[in-house]
């Protein structure tokens, strides 16, 4: 079994009143922090007040794989690295309010965009300083950037036929007659 970098957090969600009729409240991503011993393995109420509620959610594995290294590079080298939270409304039960609850927690770009790609909801917020440089120090053991290749214009591309075979275009009309004599 390979050994992967990783580190363990959790989440913060925040939910907040709105001043709105339909949708009396929203959730948020507030935080990603390191994962304490103490939280516990079940998400639990941290702050309630009339206008919000904290929550903590337990239990996140942040690994580093390298055939995502590229995805880790995009980050690490923006103005504002960052985390990237997957989270899903959970069904509500009877009597009760809709629950935000985290699914996914990465680093990488390349992930983000698959879940924004699945029409998932992700979250980002700042990754802290050791977070940044650790993530750093892997991509500059790990990533290899690729030579860009100047891609050929389409123009000059030989035409082929749907199986590959060499194809012509031409203006003459070969069939229907309607030539003029």
């Amino acid at each position: 079994m390979v050994e992967r970098p990783g580190i363990e957090v959790a989440v913060v969600m925040r939910r907040e009143r709105l001043d709105n009729r339909w949708q009396p409240w929203r959730w948020i991503l507030e935080d990603v922090v390191p994962q304490e011993a103490g939280f516990g393995t079940e998400a639990r109420l941290m702050r309630r007040d009339d206008d919000a509620e904290q929550w903590l959610h337990p239990g996140f594995t942040v690994e580093l794989f390298r055939d995502d290294a590229e995805g880790y590079y995009l980050n690490a080298t923006t103005d504002h690295p960052c985390w990237f939270v997957l989270w899903r409304m959970d069904e509500p039960r009877e009597g009760e309010e809709p629950f935000a609850r985290p699914a996914a927690v990465s680093l990488s770009y390349h992930d983000a965009g698959r879940w924004l790609d699945a029409q998932e909801t992700v979250e980002q917020v700042p990754a802290p300083p050791e977070v940044i440089e650790w993530l750093r120090a892997y991509v500059e053991e790990h990533h290899i950037v690729e030579p860009k290749r100047r891609k050929r214009p389409e123009s000059f591309k030989r035409l082929e036929d749907r199986f590959g075979n060499p194809a012509s275009v031409t203006t003459e009309k070969k069939f229907g007659g309607g030539g003029h004599e």
